[in-house]
């Protein structure tokens, strides 16, 4: 898609938290939208490909650009994607899961959009964050999202212990997360660390066919059993 006065948008498109219908979480606009787009800043060309054949799979992949902003990705090629927006074409951002620049790849070439001068437009999509906070019950109006928790369990330890001061001194709402084969030792640490009376969300398989949102107080889910391995969840501390 060009725009007419070759001023081009950067559009900031939320993928899918899990394997959910298109229809249930991403607005008609948006879909109608990025699959109208020929350029597309990536973090992974496969996910977003396979995503963007799921919004419509008429779509012809092969006609399309991509440039990669994932952890092997090459300055000269995000430099090459900020040409062609000055160039006149519009840029859809896609991350892995959830929404662009958010606990996501993207930040860096959304500042180089900033920097060039073009127009970045963040689309409405599901955000892990923002749905696990909204369901939690704790402070929405002080949070904090720490993202991955160190690997090793006394630093991991030490952490989530700094966590729990400030929520004390606070009442804010610490959000923290770990990748999937993880999540029990990472929930064994939160419930050996943290007060009996704090209280814990955890948001599994946001959106997904496994998904359970429960927030509890530590002590309770001492004596509760979840199974979390190897599925994505998010954490949640607070009062």
């Amino acid at each position: 898609m060009k725009s007419k006065d070759m001023s081009a948008k950067i559009y900031l498109i939320p993928n899918l938290l899990s394997e959910t219908d298109t229809e249930q979480v991403i607005p008609e606009h948006v879909r109608q939208l990025a699959t109208g787009l020929l350029h597309f800043v990536v973090e992974n060309e496969k996910v977003s490909r396979r995503f963007l054949k799921k919004l419509d799979r008429s779509i012809d992949i092969d006609k399309l650009s991509f440039y990669d902003m994932g952890k092997h990705s090459d300055t000269r090629t995000i430099a090459d994607a900020i040409s062609a927006a000055k160039a006149g074409h519009n840029i859809g951002v896609i991350s892995d899961a959830g929404c662009p620049g958010v606990a996501d790849p993207g930040s860096e070439f959304i500042s180089m959009a900033h920097q060039a001068g073009l127009e970045v437009v963040p689309l409405v999509g599901p955000s892990s964050i923002l749905l696990t906070l909204m369901a939690s019950g704790l402070n929405g109006q002080r949070f904090t999202f720490h993202g991955y928790l160190p690997k090793e369990r006394s630093d991991r330890t030490k952490y989530i212990k700094t966590m729990t001061q400030s929520i004390s001194r606070d009442h804010s709402t610490h959000l923290f997360m770990d990748t999937p084969f993880r999540n029990m030792n990472l929930l064994e640490d939160v419930l050996s660390v943290c007060p009996n009376e704090l209280r814990l969300c955890i948001a599994r398989d946001i959106t997904g066919p496994q998904e359970l949102i429960q927030t509890r107080s530590i002590e309770a889910w001492k004596k509760q059993k979840i199974n979390l391995h190897k599925i994505p969840a998010l954490f949640a501390l607070g009062y």
